[in-house]
């Protein structure tokens, strides 16, 4: 089984975003970026298919500027075989992503696409499903368990009330959550190999794909500052504060 990772590389989950002066975008200079961490999950996911003999190849691939190699690199820390970069300085929607994606699979044929469900930089939670609907394969999503079979993948997700799980003929793409795995800290031998392994480049040009964006973007603001709480001595103060103060009880 062949297996495609796709990667993002997005502000690192733990740093406070600010929005810039101008309200154009989300400020990124000078602030440390990381791995989407879904993204991360589902590099780990493929590594540890490769590490039982599932999969026989691991394939990440990342679309942005060249500083998105930082990402590649970590991957091939962690286990992927080879690494693929495909250059775009500007801001890539969804969909161009995904057409992208199948310009990919269309080269490697995996049999298994293996992403984060959403990046939680946009949290579009869009690229998966559109990739599944260009290519007509069979898709799962927000998964948090895969199982391999003979030809097939069982792929299980979380809904209300319980779990769900669905049996995807291969090739298939599945977007995976929070709960599939904890992602391995890469070995600094590994990080020292990883520095030293070749990527391939290649642009949206090359693979003959439009990136023209459809979408304006028309402005970016802070949320609304928060309120301090306050404490409340009795049910019957707080009952009196809802219902004259806040006013959401009669």
């Amino acid at each position: 089984m062949k297996v495609l990772v796709p990667v993002k590389r997005v502000v690192d989950a733990y740093v406070k975003v600010r929005v810039k002066s101008d309200g154009s975008g989300v400020e990124t200079n000078n602030i440390k970026m990381s791995m989407n961490p879904f993204d991360e999950i589902a590099v780990e996911q493929a590594v540890r298919l490769k590490e039982a003999g599932t999969a026989t190849e691991v394939v990440a691939v990342t679309i942005g500027p060249q500083q998105a190699q930082e990402q590649l690199r970590t991957a091939l820390a962690m286990g992927v075989d080879r690494a693929m970069h495909i250059e775009a300085d500007a801001g890539v929607e969804p969909l161009a992503v995904a057409k992208l994606l199948s310009a990919v699979c269309d080269q490697e044929s995996p049999d298994l696409v293996l992403l984060g469900k959403q990046a939680i930089d946009d949290d579009s939670n869009q690229t998966g499903q559109m990739l599944a609907a260009l290519r007509g394969w069979a898709q799962g999503t927000s998964i948090s368990k895969l199982e391999p079979g003979d030809g097939s993948v069982t792929v299980t997700r979380e809904v209300d009330g319980g779990l769900e799980s669905l049996e995807l003929p291969l090739p298939a793409i599945a977007t995976v959550d929070l709960r599939l795995n904890e992602p391995r800290y890469p070995k600094l031998p590994n990080i020292m190999k990883a520095k030293k392994k070749p990527i391939e480049q290649s642009t949206a040009a090359d693979l003959g794909v439009d990136v023209t964006p459809h979408l304006k973007q028309l402005k970016v603001e802070e949320p609304p500052a928060r309120a301090g709480g306050v404490k409340v001595s009795s049910v019957d103060e707080l009952i009196d504060k809802l219902r004259n103060e806040a006013k959401v009880i009669q």
